[in-house]
């Protein structure tokens, strides 16, 4: 008998007696994960290392070590190009003198810099708004993809990300760069995108 007659067979067959006891234990499972909203950040950290997500992680106390702390991962054998900044108010005040700062972002090469809307402990994910100080396309050309999360905007899960007063042009929901297993089916990162993810946690 071939694998598809045993396949025909099995569905035109009787269920067997243990799948009713199988979908009773499914339906009694939680549909999520556990997270304990008194360790969001140990949730976010490990879930940011797991092989899904596979980013680096730098905590740091206040916003104005925020480059400094881009230097020190520039500087650890990234072979950067440079560093592209969105234009946002979070950041033009900060002290950038030492980085080789990037007119236009570099395209297969160098960083770029993201302030996330929020973040989820449970999977890691990075949210992204679209605004004029926040341009998109950059975030997809570089090799490097350093994104900057704030303490107070990390939830649990994705239902808790709240839609803001006004909705942006897009939203951009990021859980570890791409990968593609096309080619002899070995995996490759960075496949539509950067191939390394960088969170900078501030607080």
């Amino acid at each position: 008998m071939s694998a598809r007659d045993r396949i025909l067979a099995r569905l035109a067959g009787t269920p067997s007696a243990g799948i009713g006891a199988e979908a009773q234990a499914l339906l009694r499972a939680p549909e999520r994960p556990q997270v304990d909203p008194d360790a969001l950040i140990e949730t976010f950290a490990a879930a940011l290392a797991g092989p899904s997500v596979a980013a680096t992680l730098d905590r740091i106390d206040r916003i104005d070590a925020v480059p400094d702390a881009v230097r020190r991962y520039l500087e650890a054998g990234t072979g950067s190009a440079g560093l592209y900044l969105p234009p946002d108010p979070l950041l033009a005040g900060l002290d950038w003198g030492g980085t080789a700062i990037a007119t236009d972002c570099p395209i297969d090469g160098g960083a770029a810099l993201a302030v996330a809307t929020a973040a989820v402990a449970e999977t890691g994910t990075l949210v992204l708004d679209t605004a004029p100080a926040a341009p998109m396309l950059p975030n997809f050309l570089a090799l490097h993809h350093i994104v900057l999360v704030r303490r107070e905007t990390i939830v649990a899960y994705l239902e808790d990300i709240l839609g803001p007063a006004a909705w942006p042009r897009a939203r951009y929901w990021i859980t570890g760069v791409s990968g593609t297993t096309d080619i002899e089916g070995q995996y490759v990162r960075g496949a539509h995108g950067p191939r390394f993810l960088h969170v900078l946690l501030i607080g």
